[in-house]
């Protein structure tokens, strides 16, 4: 199948654009967050917008798969919805882990965007098995910083 360019770049831009809005919302707050008591395993500062922007890349391409594919209208509409669902979590994640501070309910909100990221996997690879593929990282990241936000809950 042709690539269909305009409809892929929009379907990454979406995603890095809400990764991207956030980051900028929460970007003093961010600040404050190097020095908080981090759990065993935290990565370096560095390494979050690298990871972030491969997975919003990945989630892009994935939503791209799944809106161009044969599959019934319905079947991609619920996907997409879920998936935007799940990138409104994200977006307010951010916002309420570092500009709130409020841990615990950032961890709680986390829970439920790991269970939201569960069902789009499970969607899109009914869909089209690689896009499901593509959301295995972004499952993996996010429970590894549900791990990470339990920690500094725990630690601060």
């Amino acid at each position: 199948m042709k690539i269909q360019w305009k409809k892929l770049l929009i379907a990454v831009a979406i995603p890095l654009a809400v990764g991207g809005l956030a980051s900028l919302i929460s970007s003093g707050a961010m600040q404050a967050f190097g020095e908080l008591n981090q759990p065993p395993l935290s990565p370096p500062a560095w390494l979050f917008p690298v990871v972030w922007t491969l997975l919003y890349v990945l989630m892009g391409i994935a939503s791209y798969r799944v809106y161009i594919s044969f599959s019934p209208e319905i079947e991609k509409k619920n996907a997409l919805f879920v998936y935007c669902l799940q990138l409104a979590f994200n977006f307010f994640w951010t916002i309420i882990f570092f500009n709130f501070q409020a841990y615990l309910f950032a961890f709680l909100w986390l829970l439920i965007l790991w269970i939201l990221i569960l069902i789009t996997f499970l969607r899109f690879r009914k869909i089209d098995k690689p896009a499901g593929l593509m959301l295995l990282p972004y499952l993996a990241w996010v429970a590894f910083a549900g791990y990470l936000n339990f920690g500094i809950y725990l630690l601060n």
